[in-house]
């Protein structure tokens, strides 16, 4: 088949961006560690010497460092100064943790699938699973870091709002259960939301309710959050008014037997709240730069994850709104709606 030598140099073009990209990954992660955009950010212009000094760093590292921050578009370069700086939206970005669009947590998840990879592509031959638990420590590190900003800024402000009632029983004592809590953030910016209820955060992940239990005291949340080593199937407890899978649900092996546990565990007239990645309803409204993300983040870590458990579904990333519909009445619940979303989120609340 003849090569048409236009689109070749377009596709060349296009990996020399992807390649780029997977090189300037762990820059990112170094100017995340040692705190170089945030000296940026808080310092105004400077010049490579200056940077090193502030961060007491070598300065002919952070020339080459700076040179590829500016190729990569993550800084800006002055020639007649000799000086780089940040913009607004860069700072908003990269060196405030606090922004729902801190971008440098999601490296951490990309470094733990680099050192993953050859595992993953084992199972790829055999079918078999490569349990959440079995990644590098830094994919939990990601997971925290990149989705917290998006709790912090939307969880109380927009998506339990979208709920019917549930806030008015946060604000006047609710029991929540939130299953698959990792390291705890949803947990912990819940029960700083609303003191007067009770919230236990469940995950099989040892590691990460250590972690959790480590982050509600310093958050100091623990007159009203706590931590249990537990599997969506069988956590313990009754009665809950609300309860919260963030991310979790396509994950799981058997989401139709978590969800069954789900509907016995609630009360009559209690919620559960089902935070899902963004997708439409075809894989062909799915190739885009979202779904991009999504499918790779998927076919590495969602689908092995269910794989390895019992049943292994694997829903993966980009389960439609009607297959998750089909997994939660599946498990015996008859009302099913989006209550909100973001260009990364679905909200879902599902009634008995």
């Amino acid at each position: 088949m003849p090569v048409d030598q236009e689109k070749l140099n377009q596709f060349v073009m296009k990996f020399v961006g992807d390649f780029g990209a997977s090189m300037h990954g762990p820059n990112v992660l170094i100017g995340e560690q040692l705190g170089l955009y945030k000296a940026i950010a808080a310092n105004g212009p400077m010049t490579p010497k200056e940077l090193a000094e502030k961060t007491q760093t070598n300065e002919r590292y952070i020339t080459e460092w700076l040179a590829g921050q500016a190729a990569s578009g993550y800084v800006n370069y002055n020639n007649a100064t000799g000086k780089y700086m940040m913009s607004p939206e860069q700072v908003f970005t990269l060196a405030d943790d606090n922004s729902p669009l801190y971008f440098p947590g999601a490296f951490y998840i990309t470094s733990s699938l680099y050192r993953d990879q050859r595992k993953l592509a084992e199972v790829y031959r055999t079918g078999k699973g490569f349990g959440w638990n079995e990644h590098h420590n830094d994919l939990f590190v990601g997971t925290h870091k990149f989705f917290k900003p998006g709790y912090v800024a939307n969880l109380v402000g927009a998506w339990l709002p979208s709920l019917e009632g549930v806030v008015e029983k946060l604000q006047s004592g609710a029991r929540v259960a939130d299953v698959g809590c990792g390291l705890g953030s949803s947990t912990i910016i819940m029960a700083k939301a609303f003191p007067k209820s009770k919230f236990i955060g469940y995950d099989y992940h040892l590691e990460s309710i250590e972690g959790a239990r480590n982050n509600s005291v310093t958050d100091g949340v623990t007159a009203n959050a706590d931590f249990q080593v537990a599997l969506a199937k069988d956590f313990p407890g009754k009665d809950f008014d609300l309860i919260t899978f963030f991310d979790c649900l396509h994950d799981m092996g058997d989401p139709v037997g978590a969800a069954k546990h789900v509907r016995e565990s609630l009360k009559g007239d209690g919620t559960w709240m089902i935070v899902e990645p963004y997708a439409k309803d075809s894989l062909q409204e799915n190739l885009n730069p979202v779904g991009r993300l999504f499918y790779n983040a998927s076919s590495m870590i969602c689908v092995p994850s269910s794989k390895a458990q019992e049943v292994g579904l694997a829903l993966g990333a980009q389960a439609s709104d009607s297959r998750l519909r089909e997994v939660v009445q599946a498990g015996g619940f008859t009302r099913f709606r989006r209550s909100a979303e973001t260009p990364f989120n679905r909200i879902f609340e599902a009634r008995p």
